[in-house]
């Protein structure tokens, strides 16, 4: 069953972008479907998107917040949709407070509204890995490893700006040393002080103009370095930045993101 005539929202969320549905009343059981999602995400034919992002009933937080990537696969977390989801929430009045908790595949999430922006705080990470069999490439300094509810490798580079992301990448993600995969995060210093951020994201199996979850893992891992304090502002290849707090807890890190949650427009599935 297509969902023709049912409401979706499209969001931003610093350049990562989202077909969002309120599936708090109406089920979306059609939704999940893979091809049903792939046809959405579609950039020519569909809609277009980074992913889909579902709004469900919880019986344990305020509401329940799945994820599918633009491939149709189920993703534990997305940081981003995350910051989209809370941002939604609240235009629909399903939030009761400025401090809510969101359900996700990867566990429960508290956040809040801020002034500027939502945030969200993330899972704790504590696989943290500083030391990989990954060899080092020109103009790469280290390569580290964080599971901030999805895995992502972290790669320090002299100029993000001349990363061939696509190229270097993709093997990266598949990497055998990885079980699972991994998303694959460039960062670099500029100019001012702060820190520039690429990200080649599995499941999109392409560059996206942000991720948060890549943006809280490349944190922890110059943090880890030194080369950063407990306070990281990343500026992602969209021009827009995400902010990520950070804390030291007994067996890792907690970390916090804030960043643009925008609703681009609202409109009505047809013929996908």
């Amino acid at each position: 069953m297509l969902p023709a005539g049912r409401t979706f929202y499209k969001m931003s969320g610093s350049g990562n972008d989202f077909v969002v549905v309120d599936a708090t009343k109406e089920p979306a059981d059609h939704l999940t479907v893979p091809a049903t999602v792939q046809a959405i995400c579609a950039r020519a034919t569909g809609i277009g998107a980074d992913g889909l992002v579902l709004l469900e009933p919880s019986r344990v937080a305020d509401y329940r917040m799945t994820y599918f990537n633009s491939d149709g696969s189920r993703g534990d977390l997305c940081g981003n949709a995350s910051l989209c989801s809370a941002r939604l929430a609240s235009e629909l009045g399903l939030l009761r407070a400025r401090e809510f908790r969101v359900e996700t595949d990867a566990g429960i999430l508290g956040a809040r509204l801020l002034e500027e922006s939502p945030e969200v705080d993330l899972p704790p990470v504590s696989d943290v890995r500083t030391i990989l069999p990954l060899r080092l490439e020109h103009g790469e300094r280290w390569i580290g490893f964080a599971l901030a509810g999805v895995p992502h490798l972290v790669v320090r580079v002299d100029d993000v700006s001349t990363v061939d992301v696509v190229g270097r990448g993709r093997p990266l993600r598949n990497d055998i040393s990885l079980e699972a995969g991994a998303n694959v995060n460039f960062v670099s210093a500029d100019a001012s002080g702060g820190w520039r951020i690429r990200t080649y994201e599995r499941g999109v199996e392409g560059e996206t103009l942000a991720c948060g979850t890549g943006s809280v893992s490349t944190a922890i891992l110059l943090a880890e370095s030194g080369e950063a304090s407990y306070r990281v502002a990343l500026t992602t290849r969209s021009g827009r930045i995400l902010k990520v707090r950070l804390r030291r807890i007994a067996d890792g890190w907690q970390a916090s993101l804030a960043g643009e949650a925008r609703i681009v427009f609202a409109g009505r599935f047809g013929e996908l």
